[in-house]
């Protein structure tokens, strides 16, 4: 399917998607302060400014929404028909991206968690997550009831 609109139009468009505070990582944010615990968000001081970050636990979360970060096997994740090498490069550079920053926080001691924003229609799947995530890092008497 051919775009409609002029590549002006498009520009716009694309330029006024947001990169935090997003539907999915409210849902994430929620879940996890309704679980007891507390975040710190969009740390500059640290790679890929992660979304949520624990320094508690020296964990962090990305929030990576399902086209943007080509989330495999998802159907959100499809390639677009048109300006195909355009978008191949563009993903190609995300992922180059988000592995590096990955890298980057695990060799400061981080540990890296990522939800994808399909996940986030499933809250017992982020709430599982978290819990393994987190309260793995808690003496037995201090983990969380739900």
């Amino acid at each position: 399917m051919a775009d409609n609109l002029t590549p002006e139009k498009r520009s716009k468009i694309m330029s006024s998607i947001k990169g935090k505070n997003t539907k999915p990582e409210l849902v994430v944010r929620s879940i996890a302060h309704r679980m007891g615990f507390r975040f710190r968000l969009h740390r500059k001081d640290l790679p890929g400014k992660p979304d949520l970050v624990f320094k508690r636990f020296k964990k962090v979360i990305f929030v990576h929404g399902c086209f943007w970060h080509q989330h495999r096997k998802c159907p959100i994740s499809h390639l677009p028909t048109t300006n195909t090498k355009f978008w191949e490069e563009k993903f190609k550079q995300n992922h180059f991206r988000d592995e590096k920053n990955k890298r980057e926080l695990k060799r400061l001691g981080w540990g890296v968690l990522t939800i994808w924003e399909c996940e986030t229609k499933k809250p017992g799947k982020i709430i599982k997550k978290l819990e393994k995530s987190l309260n793995s890092h808690l003496p037995k008497h201090l983990h969380k009831e739900h």
